[in-house]
């Protein structure tokens, strides 16, 4: 059974799909580029989210599309990575941290446009434990508990929101909410890793934050997420 990912800031370049054969799938929501490789002699299918040139903003990045295209290939375990700002101080920039839950309270994309259907969201506890465990055994700390909280983007938070967020989440992202309804929708399951890559805007008086900055953090990162996932894709054995 393959093992699909996908990624964005926290897998700009990452060399973990180097030998990745492109393809482009027509889905009923839309056309999705995707990478097909073999990670430890397994099947890995990589969506990355914001397109082959790394240029689609969240605020148009087509979630029904992306996830139906994992449904179409028959896969069934869904890895999402996403880089994010800590919303707290014992939470500092270079952890990662595989949330339990998230709170989106706006904009979440749906299947159920024209039926009366309501799901239960959720991450897949099973498949957050292989990413948990599979740090463990590489020596790399990983958050094993966390609240997610999705904003819409392009923009950061004001120093109002954060001051809102921080009283109820742990990190603050804006893609992973979207993606995991998404997945629960079709019963797929889903987890996620997150690279802390910046403190929200004003958990630290005085920190500026700009986009070029949180790309640059996020890359330090990127190795250890690479190892993590070679090492759940491993456990498929």
């Amino acid at each position: 059974m393959a093992l699909g990912i996908i990624g964005g800031t926290s897998l700009f370049s990452t060399k973990l799909l180097a030998d990745a054969k492109e393809r482009a799938l027509d889905t009923s929501y839309g056309t999705v580029y995707l990478l097909v490789a073999t990670v430890q002699s397994q099947e890995v299918v990589y969506i990355p989210r914001h397109g082959k040139e790394s240029s689609i903003p969240p605020h148009r990045i087509n979630y029904k599309a992306n996830i139906r295209a994992f449904k179409e290939l028959g896969v069934e375990d869904i890895i999402g990575v996403t880089s994010v700002g800590s919303l707290k101080h014992a939470i500092p920039p270079q952890s990662l941290i595989a949330p339990h839950d998230y709170i989106s309270l706006c904009s979440i994309p749906t299947y159920y446009d024209t039926e009366l259907i309501h799901v239960t969201p959720g991450l897949d506890e099973p498949l957050r434990k292989r990413i948990i465990d599979a740090g463990r055994s590489l020596g790399i700390s990983i958050i094993d508990r966390g609240v997610y909280f999705q904003t819409v983007g392009p923009r950061l938070e004001t120093r109002a929101e954060i001051n809102l967020m921080k009283e109820y989440a742990d990190v603050v992202g804006m893609n992973m909410a979207s993606e995991a309804t998404l997945a629960t929708e079709l019963g797929l399951r889903y987890a996620n890793i997150s690279t802390v890559d910046n403190y929200a805007h004003g958990i630290i008086a005085g920190e500026a934050l700009d986009y070029k900055d949180i790309v640059a953090a996020a890359s330090k990162s990127r190795e250890k997420v690479e190892k993590v996932l070679v090492k759940v894709v491993e456990g498929m054995k």
